[in-house]
């Protein structure tokens, strides 16, 4: 059974940072896929960053000058350090973890709101 746990949301004022974690846990397949998702309210959820074992990297446009997606493979975990944080940032963000099948794991969301 995998699991997902995130941590390091909150509220931040526009410019400021913030640095979310992930830690994966159960039966995790070496060669994966892990990043993070987000949701605001009345979207769909959309990619922010991924980061494949091998090092492949995906983000999203709206964040690639400003987000760094890191992880450590023997670990499990994954790290998203946001830098100048926007209004339109703010959403939950989820953890996302795949392997072998197009089914991902998700974890249980952390909150980010941007806001003065």
């Amino acid at each position: 059974q995998v699991q997902l746990v995130e941590s390091g949301g909150g509220l931040v004022q526009p410019g400021e940072s913030l640095r979310l974690s992930c830690v994966a846990s159960g039966s995790i397949f070496r060669l994966n896929t892990m990043g993070w998702y987000r949701q605001a309210p009345g979207k769909e959820r959309e990619l922010v960053a991924t980061r494949s074992t091998g090092g492949s990297t995906i983000y999203a446009d709206s964040v690639k000058d400003r987000f760094t997606i890191s992880r450590d493979n023997a670990k499990n975990t994954v790290s998203l350090e946001m830098n100048n944080l926007k209004p339109e940032d703010t959403a939950v963000y989820y953890c996302y973890l795949r392997f072998l099948t197009v089914n991902p794991y998700w974890g249980q969301g952390t909150q980010v709101t941007v806001s003065s």
